[in-house]
């Protein structure tokens, strides 16, 4: 019998955000059992584990709401260590504004974090030293909602996908500055394969979804070479996509939204969502099951057996056997009104 893809995994934890609860819950992998909780600044948005530091960070980006409907865009990451589960420090990055994604490069010890564009400069990214954890410096992308962000395996060059810009913004990290713009509808998750020779964003934006939106292009992964900047192939979606994330085994994994656009919520009504799976060497569709409302944040655990989709609507954490495709379980998160899960972590054990 084949071993559970749970067994070995004793010390492991998943931290998981819950956006309008403003907090991070902790939960033990092996067991789904809740070990803690920690109160953040409002509306938190992502998360990110440093393994060298062994901190957490979490971003701030809105008082309350999403990108397209907010009461007020924030400034705030607050830095938790993993161990002890408590803040550490809370960073103001003022005058950014609207920090949403982040990427990790353990090398060079950077942080790069998405923060949105305001009337005197385009959105960009902010480079933060993990070591000290003050910021180095900004990136600018020229679209003003950069969202998600990610870098290829050298750590040499990072992608933003951009929600209203029609283009995935490519900037190297070394020089710091922007080198090209890749043309795709507004783009929603993005992720690179794991030999960093393909990009895989999702698109449009959500927003082109809305009522009175102009023609819409259909959905789908735009597939970026990562060499010649362009689109390559489109891995087709029956719903419009949100987040995506390569796992460390090259299974590229796609949350589907599925409703309607309700203009009485902000996320509008929903059915259950999708998290379909690709093959990234080959781009073939390996299948698809079904998970909660509005998957809006995918991440894995270090080997690649097991995924994690967070659902906003729902507030829920489906977890997924990805070696068969199979819910394992499903973490219930605390929420004060519609807005629940978002970001997403990992933290293995300490060595």
């Amino acid at each position: 019998m084949p071993q559970s893809p749970r067994a070995g995994r004793e010390g492991d934890v998943l931290a998981v955000v819950s956006q309008s609860g403003a907090t991070v819950s902790f939960f033990d992998v092996a067991s789904d059992q809740h070990l803690d909780t920690v109160e953040v600044t409002c509306s938190p948005h992502e998360l990110c584990f440093d393994p060298t530091e062994r901190l957490l960070w979490c971003t701030t980006a809105y008082e309350s709401g999403y990108y397209h409907a907010n009461s007020g865009r924030r400034t705030e990451l607050t830095v938790i260590d993993a161990d002890t589960r408590r803040v550490v420090e809370v960073i103001d990055l003022a005058p950014e504004h609207g920090p949403h994604g982040l990427a990790l490069d353990t090398t060079r010890r950077r942080l790069y974090v998405s923060v949105e564009g305001s009337a005197d400069r385009p959105g960009g990214v902010v480079v933060i030293d993990t070591g000290t954890r003050r910021p180095l410096g900004r990136i600018d992308t020229d679209a003003p909602g950069p969202h998600w962000f990610v870098t290829d395996p050298s750590g040499r060059t990072g992608y933003a996908a951009n929600k209203e810009a029609p283009f995935v913004s490519v900037v190297d990290l070394e020089r710091g500055v922007l080198t090209a713009k890749v043309e795709v509808p507004g783009s929603e998750g993005i992720a690179v394969s794991r030999d960093g020779a393909h990009v895989y964003v999702a698109a449009p934006y959500v927003g082109s979804f809305e009522p009175g939106a102009a023609e819409r292009p259909p959905t789908g992964i735009r597939v970026i070479d990562a060499r010649t900047h362009a689109v390559v192939a489109t891995l087709p979606t029956e719903d419009i996509v949100l987040p995506v994330h390569m796992t460390s085994t090259g299974k590229l994994l796609v949350g589907e939204m599925r409703g309607a656009f309700d203009p009485a919520s902000a996320l509008g009504r929903h059915a259950p969502g999708g998290l379909t799976v690709f093959s990234a060497g080959t781009h073939q569709r390996l299948g698809q099951l079904e998970v909660g409302l509005c998957p809006l944040t995918i991440s894995s655990s270090p080997d690649g057996r097991i995924g994690y989709v967070a659902c906003v609507a729902s507030s829920t954490v489906d977890i997924v056997d990805l070696d068969t495709l199979r819910g394992i379980g499903r973490l219930d998160i605390a929420k004060r009104d519609d807005a629940g899960a978002h970001g997403l972590a990992y933290i293995p054990r300490p060595a």
